[in-house]
């Protein structure tokens, strides 16, 4: 569904935004004792992956935006299922999604941070893989 040359593929499974082929984060974003720790290079293509100190303050914008959007998508997802939920009930269902999704939107927000300022290079990924 994703071909691998695609940005959407590299933020989604977490790969190196210049070569989609390396592993973004140091572990697994729900693995709790590393949340969502950025690599400091690509293991792949050798990119630094933090272009200033603090580099992923900005990610919490992203983040931001990344959670009003998977708020909607469940509150739609509770009219296209026509569920009858009172307010509170279907405020308790949103916040719980959003608690349950927190490292995953993390992580992808520092991803989408990341293919914001490094571009693919699909000569580098060839060489690389």
């Amino acid at each position: 569904m994703f071909n691998k040359s695609s940005t959407l593929y590299s933020i989604l499974f977490l790969k190196c935004p210049r070569c989609h082929q390396g592993e973004f984060l140091e572990a697994n974003p729900y693995i709790l004792s590393n949340f969502n720790k950025v690599k400091e290079r690509c293991p792949k293509c050798e990119l630094k992956y933090s272009l200033e100190p603090s580099f992923y303050y900005g990610s919490m914008y992203v983040s931001y935006g990344v959670g009003i959007a998977v708020a909607v998508a469940v509150y739609i997802l509770t009219l296209l299922f026509m569920l009858d939920l009172q307010v509170s009930h279907l405020f308790i269902l949103i916040v719980a999604v959003l608690v349950i999704l927190m490292p995953y939107i993390a992580a992808v927000s520092k991803s989408i941070w990341a293919n914001f300022f490094f571009k693919y290079d699909p000569e580098l990924a060839k060489k690389v893989e």
